[in-house]
Parts: structure tokens; C-alpha cells; sequence
């Protein structure tokens, strides 16, 4: 039973990030009592946290959240600082009710709604919850990761910040076949140290300028529902890396591909499928992040723990997501493309449960 002095609201969203700031938007424009909660200290701290080289993909008049335009020049990339102060203005400038430091350890079902319990302590009550957290928050490394030496460092690329993390100038590893792997290695590189990338020689590469943009935004592929024929056949394909980046990468004579990572030698050697390094000192695994939704008490998940969901909307009332990967379109996980997502959730929750009075 969910605490008698809970905090009661209509709409509870978790996750400050630019998903939950996006449903936030349309969910204030309904004049309901709502509430945003975040484990971060302040808004935008997730952008703040990554590591220095990193630089948003879209351009800064593709990325906007609905209401508020970046400032400054639209024809540039945004640093990941950047991001995280258009992030904080944002919120400041809708005056969002904000509960941040609160860590969500338990969503569960009432008759009213949700109860939610923070790790801090707190108590809510909510006659709707919009989980905005991200798919993957659970980093993810090989089997075959802990069979390195102990005298071999690893990093996953949720910590790693700048090459100075990284001690030592020997050899050292990037894994992974992503744009986060290929900007952590050029700047691993810089620093002239032998940087060896297990990446897959068969991922897809594409431009990252502003005329494929204004083609992407002409043609509206962004946004083709994966419920679409066009969608489909674009979900079904691998995401593509930054063409620029990877040829970045290949500028740097220090810099060695060594193909997809297969499995660990003895000594601290890693073995890719077209040669070896020689004894590391250090690997970066930017091999992605898995679900963790653990704390949602609600039978919506499938066996790999990821919710059921159409466009983001789940069989529990009142209960969705936002930010997801491919949540409808190829837009939904990008700054610029959540708030179709966001207008659309939004809609649908409250036309399936008409707001009428705050639950208490």
C-alpha cells in the first residue's frame, strides 16, 4: 500500500532528460498537476557527464525540443555541454516542476493509478507515469570481457571522459561498431598512442552534413512509422556510422582495425576477426547498453525485458514510454524527433483517461 503522506499528482514523468521534457511540454499546455523526477543533480547532468570529444549528430536546427529553439548559429553540431545547458533552459524556461535527486526504485500498480518510491525516501501517488529513462541504461560488455588480466584496465564508454582516464601510452582497445566507438578511438589516437579498433568492417556509413539532412527532413524519413512499409525495411537494417568518423579514424597512422572483437588470448590479447593486438593495456567497450526496467512492477515486458508498447503506449493504463529507439520512427531516440512522440503519447493517455480530478 502506497504511503498515506504521498505526494499525490495527476501525471508523474520520469526521466528530465530530453524525452521527459518533451512530454512535460504537452502535458503543462493540459493545465493538469504533473511532476518531473530525475536521479540527477540537474537537468542536462547526462550530457554534462559524457565524455569531451562528443558532439550531438544533428544539427542544431534539426535537434530543437517543441517550443524552444536552440540558440545561437543552426548550422553547427552542438557540443555535448551545450546540450546539456539547451537542456537546462529549457526547463527553466517552461518553469517545470522539478524533483530532482530522486532515484525511482518502484513503479507499481494501485487502485487509483502508481505508486512510485524513490531510493531517497520519497513517496508519490499517480493516476498516470511516463517512463522516460532511455531503452538501455544497463551497459552492456562481451562474455568474453572478464577473461582479460586484472593488469588490463576497462572502461565502458558510459565513463570514459578523455584520453588522460586512460594511463599509460601502450597499446589499447576501442570495441564496438557505433559512433561513440569511433569518436572514443580518434580521440584515443590524438594522443599518438597505438589504438586498436574491433569494429565491424560490414557496418553501413553515411554523411552527417546539413544536405543530408535537409534531405532526411524533405523527404520525412525521420519519421516513416516502423508500422510502415518504408519504416520496416528501415528498422530492419543496421544503424550506420558517421561516414566522417570513421574516416577520421583512418587518418590517424596509429590507428589499426582490427575487425568485429571474437573472444580474449592469453597475456591480455584481443582477437578480432581479420588479426590481434599485441598485449593491451587498456580496452574501451562502447558495445552498447541493455533494459533495465527491473523496478516497473507490471507484467508489459517481453523476455528480454523490453516493454511491449505501441508508439509507447503500453496494455497498463495509464502507463508509457517515451524515448525509446525506433519508439515509432527513426527520429524517436534523437532530440530533434522525441516531441512527435511526446505530442502523440500524451494525447492518447489522456483521451483514454480524461483528466478530472488529482488522485489522493
Amino acid at each position: 500500500m502506497p504511503s498515506t503522506d504521498a505526494f499525490s499528482v495527476d501525471t508523474l514523468i520520469i526521466g528530465a532528460g530530453q524525452a521527459g521534457l518533451a512530454a512535460a511540454y504537452y502535458v503543462q499546455r493540459r493545465g493538469v498537476p504533473f511532476v518531473i523526477l530525475d536521479e540527477r543533480a540537474a537537468v542536462g547532468d547526462v550530457w554534462a557527464s559524457r565524455f569531451e570529444a562528443l558532439r550531438l549528430f544533428s544539427p542544431a536546427w534539426a535537434s530543437s525540443l517543441p517550443g524552444l529553439e536552440w540558440p545561437g548559429g543552426k548550422f553547427r553540431y552542438p557540443t555535448k555541454d551545450e546540450a546539456a545547458a539547451y537542456l537546462s533552459t529549457y526547463a527553466e524556461h517552461f518553469h517545470f516542476p522539478l524533483h530532482l535527486s530522486q532515484r525511482v526504485a518502484r513503479v507499481s500498480p494501485t487502485p487509483n493509478g502508481y505508486a512510485i518510491s524513490t531510493t531517497a525516501g520519497r513517496q508519490y501517488q499517480a493516476r498516470r507515469v511516463i517512463v522516460c529513462t532511455g531503452a538501455y541504461n544497463a551497459p552492456r560488455r562481451p562474455e568474453f570481457a572478464p577473461q582479460l588480466p586484472h593488469k588490463v584496465v576497462q572502461l565502458h564508454s558510459r565513463d570514459y571522459q578523455c584520453p588522460q582516464q586512460v594511463a599509460g601510452t601502450g597499446p589499447v582497445a576501442v570495441v564496438g561498431s557505433g559512433n561513440s566507438a569511433l569518436q572514443i578511438a580518434a580521440d584515443l589516437a590524438s594522443t599518438v598512442r597505438p589504438v586498436y579498433a574491433a569494429f565491424d568492417e560490414h557496418t553501413p556509413a553515411m554523411p552527417n552534413n546539413m544536405l543530408m539532412w535537409a534531405m532526411l527532413t524533405a523527404t520525412r524519413l525521420l519519421r516513416a512509422s516502423r508500422h510502415s512499409v518504408v519504416g520496416s525495411y528501415m528498422m530492419r537494417q543496421p544503424e550506420p556510422v558517421v561516414s566522417g568518423d570513421l574516416a577520421r579514424l583512418r587518418t590517424f597512422p596509429n590507428a589499426r582495425f582490427i575487425g568485429r572483437a571474437l573472444g580474449v588470448d592469453p597475456g591480455g590479447i584481443l582477437r578480432g576477426r581479420h588479426a590481434s593486438t599485441p598485449t593491451l593495456e587498456a580496452v574501451i567497450w562502447a558495445t552498447g547498453f541493455g533494459p533495465n526496467f527491473s523496478w516497473i512492477e507490471t507484467p508489459i515486458f517481453d523476455a528480454d525485458g523490453y516493454p511491449k508498447h505501441y508508439r509507447g503506449l503500453t496494455a497498463a493504463p495509464g502507463l508509457a514510454f517515451l524515448g525509446l529507439p525506433w519508439l515509432n520512427s527513426r527520429g524517436s531516440a534523437l532530440m530533434g524527433g522525441v516531441g512527435a512522440d511526446a505530442r502523440y503519447v500524451v494525447e492518447q493517455l489522456f483521451k483514454t483517461q480524461p483528466h478530472d480530478k488529482v488522485v489522493g
